[in-house]
């Protein structure tokens, strides 16, 4: 599901803010509501995105967040040919307040 900052923007509070680290130097971001994820959009409906860390979490700054994460997906076992794991494997670092990066 996608949804613009502007409207993240109004609520109080969410259970966590992700950074996804998708490529090298390339970041999207979501957030957790009730369990659900939510991408986080520009008003035109596209993916906010950002080739530096401290630039995302400065366009997400006003967004207020129980936890802040970055989020990696790991394609080690497949570039090293172990079996396919059942499930995700997934890195997620926890990155601190957003009130740190103003």
């Amino acid at each position: 599901m996608n949804t613009k900052l502007s409207a993240l923007e109004q609520f109080a509070q969410f259970d966590k803010l992700v950074i996804h680290s998708l490529e090298m130097s390339l970041y999207q971001a979501s957030v957790i509501i009730d369990g659900d994820e939510h991408y986080i959009t520009e008003e035109d409906g596209r993916l906010i995105r950002s080739h530096n860390i401290v630039d995302m979490r400065r366009l997400c700054h006003n967004i207020e967040a129980k936890e802040v994460v970055l989020r990696q997906d790991n394609a080690y076992d497949e570039m090293i040919g172990s079996p396919i794991r059942v499930g995700e494997n997934t890195l997620e670092v926890p990155l601190g307040s957003l009130s740190s990066v103003m």
